[in-house]
This record gives C-alpha cells, sequence and structure tokens, in this order.
C-alpha cells in the first residue's frame, strides 16, 4: 500500500470518527439551551434538571470531539501538504476564522456554563449556553464553507502555481456551501432529536422520573419532526445542485451508465463497475431521475460513460451509502410524526419507545453515509475539478504514514470506548435527585 492510498484510508478514519461527535454537539448545544431558557420562563426546577442532565452528556460529547478534531486537523499539514500548498490561502483563511471567532468562543462559555449554575443569575447563566450554541454551529458554518470549496471551487486566482483568494464573499456565499450547511445541520438537529427521544423512553420505560423525560421528550420530538421532514425537502434541492455542479457524482449515486433523456430511477439495483453496467434493475419509475435531478421529466442526464474512466468516482461505494442516506432520511419523519402524535399518552405505547431506543444509532449511520457521498463521489478530485486527490498528498514514505495511522485507530478505538461507556453510563444514571 502507497502512501496515497494510506493517507486516504487515514483521512477518512479520522473524519468519520470525528463526525460521531459533531452532529450531537451542534444539535444537543441547541436543545439544552431551549431547556435552560424554558427554565428561566417558568421557574419549573424539572427544565433546570433537564438542562443539567443533558448538558453533561452534551459536555462529555464536545470534549472527545475537540480531541479528535485536533489530530484531524494536524493531517493537513502531515499528509495532505502539497494541498495545503496548493490552497492554502483560502482553505487557511477559513479554519483561522473557525478558530479564532467560534472555537474560542464556544471554549471560553462552556467553561462559563459548566462551572457557573452558582455563580451566575439564571438569565445570564441561560445567555452562556446560548453563545456555546451559537458559537458551535458558527463552527460547523465556517468549516463546511472550506468543505464547499473543495466541492465547488469559487473566488479564487491562480498565482505562482497555487490558488489565492481573490474574491472572499464569493467563497462565503458559494451555492454548494450553503446547501452543505442546510443539509448537515438540520441532519445534526435531527440526529440531537432522536437522540434525546431515545435516552427519554428508555428512563419513561423504567418508571423513573417520568414527567422530567416526558417533557424532555417533548421537546425533541419537535427537533426530531421539523428537521426530518426538512431534510428530505432540502435533500431533494442539494441533489439538484450536484446534477449542476458534479455530475459525475450524480450520475455514481445512482449508478447510471448511459446519458438519458427521461431517465428513470430504479428501486432496486446491483452496480456492476468492472463490466460498466447494472447486474440486476428492478422497478424503475420513468422519468424520475430527471425529474429529480432537473425538475424535468424530459430531461437528459449524463451518465458515467461519458465521463473518463480517471474522473470517475467509486461507483459501487457511493451508490450504496447514497442510497442508505435516503432510505433512512425517508424513515425519520414516519417515526417523528408517530411519536408526535403519542407525545401525550407515552406510557400507553411501551413498544413504540423501545423501538426508539433502538432508533439512536440509525441517524449516525446516515450522517455517516452522506459524507462518505460528499467525499468519495467528488473523487478523483481534492478540490473539484482543479486539483487530483493524487496531487495533493505529502511527499512521505509509506512506513511512516502506516505507523500513524495503526497509532491514530488505536487511540480512536481507546476514545470510541471512553465515549459509549461514559454517555452510556450517565444516560442511564438519569438527572440529579430534586432538592
Amino acid at each position: 500500500m502507497d502512501a496515497l492510498f494510506l493517507s486516504r484510508l487515514q483521512f477518512a478514519m479520522a473524519t468519520m470518527f470525528h463526525f460521531i461527535f459533531v452532529p450531537l454537539t451542534l444539535g444537543l448545544s441547541l436543545l439544552v439551551a431551549i431547556m435552560e431558557t424554558r427554565y428561566v420562563q417558568t421557574g419549573d426546577e424539572d427544565y433546570k434538571r433537564m438542562a443539567k442532565f443533558w448538558g453533561k452528556l452534551f459536555l462529555i460529547n464536545f470534549a472527545l470531539g475537540v480531541v479528535t478534531g485536533i489530530t484531524l486537523e494536524f493531517q493537513f499539514g502531515t499528509n495532505w501538504s502539497r494541498y495545503s500548498e496548493y490552497v492554502g490561502d483560502i482553505f487557511g483563511s477559513l479554519l483561522a476564522i473557525e478558530a479564532t471567532a467560534a472555537f474560542f468562543l464556544e471554549s471560553t462559555f462552556i467553561g462559563v456554563w459548566a462551572f457557573g449554575w452558582n455563580k451566575l443569575s439564571p438569565k445570564m447563566h441561560a445567555l452562556s449556553i446560548w453563545l456555546v450554541a451559537l458559537a458551535s454551529n458558527l463552527s460547523a458554518l465556517w468549516i463546511l464553507i472550506a468543505n464547499g470549496f473543495m466541492q465547488n471551487p469559487l473566488g479564487y486566482v491562480m498565482r505562482r502555481g497555487r490558488a489565492e483568494l481573490a474574491d472572499f464573499m464569493a467563497v462565503v456565499t458559494n451555492p454548494f456551501a450553503w446547501q452543505q450547511i442546510v443539509h448537515t445541520l438540520s441532519g445534526a438537529y435531527l440526529l440531537a432529536g432522536f437522540f434525546v427521544l431515545g435516552i427519554s423512553s428508555y428512563h419513561i420505560l423504567r418508571k423513573n422520573e417520568v414527567t422530567l423525560f416526558s417533557k424532555s421528550f417533548r421537546i425533541g420530538v419537535v427537533f426530531a419532526l421539523v428537521f426530518s421532514l426538512l431534510e428530505v425537502v432540502q435533500g431533494h434541492m442539494h441533489g439538484a445542485e450536484v446534477a449542476k455542479i458534479q455530475p459525475a457524482k450524480l450520475a455514481a449515486m445512482e449508478s447510471l451508465w448511459e446519458t438519458k433523456k427521461s431517465a428513470p430511477q430504479y428501486l432496486f439495483l446491483i452496480p456492476d463497475p468492472e463490466n460498466e453496467r447494472n447486474a440486476l434493475e428492478i422497478l424503475p419509475i420513468p422519468g424520475a431521475l430527471s425529474m429529480l435531478a432537473y425538475h424535468d421529466f424530459q430531461a437528459e442526464v449524463k451518465g458515467l460513460k461519458d465521463f473518463p474512466k480517471e474522473d470517475r468516482p467509486p461507483v459501487t461505494l457511493t451508490f450504496l451509502s447514497f442510497r442508505t442516506m435516503v432510505g433512512l432520511g425517508f424513515l425519520f419523519p414516519l417515526l417523528a410524526l408517530w411519536a408526535f402524535k403519542i407525545r401525550n399518552k407515552l406510557e400507553e405505547n411501551p413498544r413504540f419507545l423501545r423501538l426508539l431506543i433502538y432508533v439512536i444509532p440509525l441517524p449516525y449511520i446516515a450522517l455517516e453515509a452522506g459524507w462518505v457521498v460528499a467525499e468519495v463521489g467528488r473523487q478523483p478530485w481534492i478540490v473539484y475539478g482543479l486539483m487530483r486527490t493524487s496531487e495533493a498528498v505529502s511527499p512521505i514514505a509509506s512506513s511512516q504514514v502506516g505507523f500513524s495511522f495503526v497509532a491514530l485507530t488505536i487511540l480512536y478505538t481507546l476514545l470510541g470506548i471512553a465515549d459509549i461507556y461514559l454517555l452510556a453510563k450517565f444516560a442511564r444514571k438519569g438527572p440529579e435527585p430534586a432538592n
């Protein structure tokens, strides 16, 4: 295995592991802020205890997310130095803004919130968690704008063999980036909603703090319902943007080999990339792909065979990840609607509550699958149409990358075990006893 393959494998592992923590941090910060605000508005001690309980899970998740995020960013210098040199003027400036304008704000006020319960007035304490939530989501926004440049490079000029920033506003207002921002943040809020639903269901089934967790359930179900519906609508819009900007990715997502007008969408198919065809195609919906991609049943959709082989993304992985994401994406609104329907009679629906506990991992799977589509589907480009991934890797020996890959895998495994253990321990323990 060469340095390029190992570097890609290492970065994929690090990114996917880091992203386990990110969406829960984004969504739970807002939910905790809402819960504490309800305490300030009503004086109901249940909301205060609720904010402390979910806030403790948020802090665990945040701490481990920071550790994995730092090691991830180091790889731009160690494994992808040619990329950093080529687009560092643009990519580096965006990450610098993220660190100085968002991460420091988040880190400061998370300390204020964690240790300020008996030192600040209720209103000022609630303000501190709102600032944490704002900073967390601003941090995600700047990182997604940076990724948006990789997906759809805008606002640059070529000078001395590297891309340099020419129009900051073009980078910041990149339409592809904003599609990703809405899609990713909606997914994060959806995940946090189902996380709250699952753990609340666990305690309601065990008759533990039923009143408190019923209130938690009702807050979480609004998040789960609103953002699962938004994700379906916005996912369609995002797909149309992909069709316009990255047609090869769209073709791989649907395993479409031949360019077709009124292109059908198959409910079930098996890709066969070796023979540039599909081994099996069942239940076509005529014109559906054309409609979804271009809002026109008669529109032409470009197939993979119209792209040079060296410019095609890996088809099977992109296709399977896309189908996983979409399938789960349509499941979540159905579950959320049912949860909303029973929100005032939870103890009468033990089977559904038990189901919600097992649903907790599904939003994680959907979000990870979505990022596989975004990143694998962009290949062979690290910056779409501008720089190939093979051109971006550092000039280092494969043995060096192999060593760091093994070391990081061991580190992340230990961190993952610690995270699952701590989250499970404190989630089962429940909130502090009422005074």
